[in-house]
């Protein structure tokens, strides 16, 4: 791999290039103020997020069109990643490729067949009884502690959704895991940002 190739995503380079035209970009928005200088260990890490975030657009890309998918009718964003939990559950690359509503209409394809059993849903209701309770509010619009859990049937739908939602987001993240490792291949300087054998990876135990 040469010096002027960020990556190979199934033998296709993406070129250092294309980095530095992702990088430019984001600086000159206005989260600039917030990002690392470049040039340091953190302006690297920021150039291994983007490279890790350049060639899983690419996986999605190529994935979406060999199975003939299009964006018409995909889900919005806030649908599949409602909160930052969410966010934080499907990691930070998967969450910014899901911007793209080609990525969000392979997201529904990959997990159509996603689903939890009765049992999950008792056992969650029997380990988090207040989760999803309604909180009355008083005529000043404090919402009061309520006094007991809700019957399982009255919250039914609502565990359903979350542990659904939940276990969709867990096997997407997973299979794009297995299709990177399968079709990406990193330059050196280029590592995914928290691989241990790279200099700049602070993270320790």
């Amino acid at each position: 791999m040469s010096g002027h190739v960020a990556a190979i995503v199934d033998g296709v380079a993406v070129p250092v290039d294309v980095v530095d035209a992702r990088e430019a970009r984001l600086r000159s928005t206005t989260l600039a103020a917030a990002l690392p200088r470049p040039g340091t260990s953190e302006g690297r890490q920021l150039r291994r997020w983007l490279t890790q975030l350049l060639v899983t657009e690419r996986v999605i890309a190529a994935e979406a069109a060999a199975r003939g998918l299009t964006a018409v009718a995909a889900p919005t964003e806030d649908e599949l990643l409602p909160d930052m939990a969410a966010r934080l559950d499907i990691g930070s690359v998967a969450a910014s490729a899901l911007a793209d509503p080609l990525a969000r209409a392979l997201f529904t394809h990959i997990t159509a067949a996603v689903d939890v059993s009765e049992a999950d849903v008792v056992g969650y209701h029997a380990r988090n009884p207040m989760r999803f309770v309604a909180r009355p509010a008083d005529h000043r619009g404090w919402h009061r502690r309520a006094a007991d859990a809700p019957p399982l049937d009255d919250v039914r739908s609502a565990i359903t959704e979350h542990l659904r939602s939940a276990a969709r987001r867990r096997a997407f993240r997973l299979w794009l895991d297995a299709r990177r490792a399968e079709l990406v291949e990193l330059a050196p300087g280029y590592e995914h940002p928290g691989d241990p054998r790279q200099p700049d990876n602070t993270h320790k135990h």
